[in-house]
């Protein structure tokens, strides 16, 4: 047997050990013990070196790609180079998000996420739109928003073979109920984003049986929360304050500020998924690039439309960790289980976002500064 030992401080969602050894063999886990218990149980053996923290590997559920490359083509090999960067980066799950677009392309494009999920590249699939609201589009692009279509829904479905894990629709438009029950009906997670609706309407979406359980980077892409009109905003935070649902938060910097951050976390820790929303240029310099159809320009690492609206994130999903911990003032144990248990739960993902026997060996090790060491992704080292 080929053991491969991480010693460190290691801090999981579902415990934390200040000197602990994960013991893995092969993709797996196979033991989690204190320093003290794996010394007495390998009496001949010298304790492994002390790598930092370990954490386990980061699960992002929504990614539009990375590096010059994006998950909105055809080109599987650009897709899977988006894929690959982010694993280099600590996240060694990605759920690779579709962007509204014309439903042919999308359609092409989920086929081909398909292929690299079933090969292991990627973690599944989500669909942002096109079932979306026009007032708060953001960066996706007004031509091809539509009301839900049965057809396109079934061919979405029929592209994805199982793989759709997740499907972002804005709740006021006519169709939407029907579309989330055929969703949910085929395993899809229903979220809901992108919305110009009414706190009521919102909050009545999500509810049990109201089939929506996620909410897209709340905050973005919908109105600002407000007293006499709290709206989508509020709606998504008492459904997580109340375990009905997964809020988003994009934790770049520069789509929140760090008070909402810490506004969020302190009203629903457990149900916060950090996310990305990272598109092409995450990781290269400013310059021109593109989200689906629209062309996007970034200046001081912010990614914009020509009408000056953002278009996706430019930060890695550690980034966003480090901004929970050190710009929100978010308890590391928490900021870690927003990054890897809660998201991957939310999903259906049941293999990764923990450190526990059995589980895929996905860690990363880092320094006190959060800054990353090295990653392992299935018992192989990555970096």
């Amino acid at each position: 047997m080929s053991e491969v030992y991480l010693r460190g401080r290691v801090v999981a969602p579902s415990y934390l050990i200040d000197d602990g050894v994960v013991t893995v063999d092969g993709e797996r886990i196979v033991a989690v013990q204190t320093a003290a218990e794996w010394s007495a149980a390998q009496r001949n053996s010298e304790l492994p070196p002390h790598l930092g923290t370990v954490l386990p590997g980061l699960v992002d559920i929504h990614n539009h790609g990375g590096f010059g490359a994006r998950f909105d083509t055809t080109d599987a090999a650009e897709a899977r180079a988006a894929a690959e960067y982010h694993r280099s980066q600590g996240t060694t799950s990605v759920v690779a998000s579709v962007v509204t677009g014309a439903p042919d392309d999308m359609v092409a494009q989920t086929r081909v996420l398909r292929e690299l999920t079933a090969e292991g590249a990627l973690a599944g699939i989500h669909v942002e739109g096109p079932f979306l609201s026009e007032a708060r589009c953001g960066a996706q692009d007004p031509r091809f928003l539509t009301d839900p279509d049965p057809a396109l829904i079934e061919r979405l479905l029929d592209a994805a073979d199982g793989t759709l894990r997740m499907m972002t629709l804005a709740p006021e438009r006519p169709g939407y109920e029907a579309a989330a029950e055929a969703l949910a009906g085929s395993g899809v997670v229903v979220a809901l984003g992108h919305s110009d609706t009414a706190y009521a309407r919102f909050r009545e979406a999500l509810r049990p049986k109201g089939l929506g359980s996620v909410v897209t980077h709340l905050a973005n892409g919908m109105p600002p929360l407000h007293h006499r009109d709290p709206g989508p905003v509020a709606a998504g935070l008492v459904a997580a304050a109340e375990g009905q649902a997964v809020v988003e938060l994009i934790g770049d910097g520069v789509h929140l500020e760090p008070g909402f951050g810490a506004l969020v976390f302190a009203t629903a820790r457990d149900r916060v998924a950090l996310i990305t929303d990272a598109m092409q240029a995450t990781g290269l310099p400013d310059g021109d690039y593109r989200l689906g159809p629209q062309q996007v320009r970034v200046v001081d690492g912010v990614a914009r439309i020509a009408n000056g609206s953002i278009a996706g994130g430019t930060a890695t999903l550690l980034r966003c960790l480090r901004w929970a911990v050190r710009e929100c003032g978010v308890p590391l144990a928490d900021a870690v289980r927003a990054a890897t248990a809660t998201p991957a739960a939310v999903v259906g993902l049941t293999d990764v976002g923990d450190l526990r026997p059995g589980m895929y060996a996905d860690a990363i090790v880092v320094d006190d500064d959060l800054g990353l060491r090295c990653v392992l992704r299935h018992g192989q080292w990555l970096t």
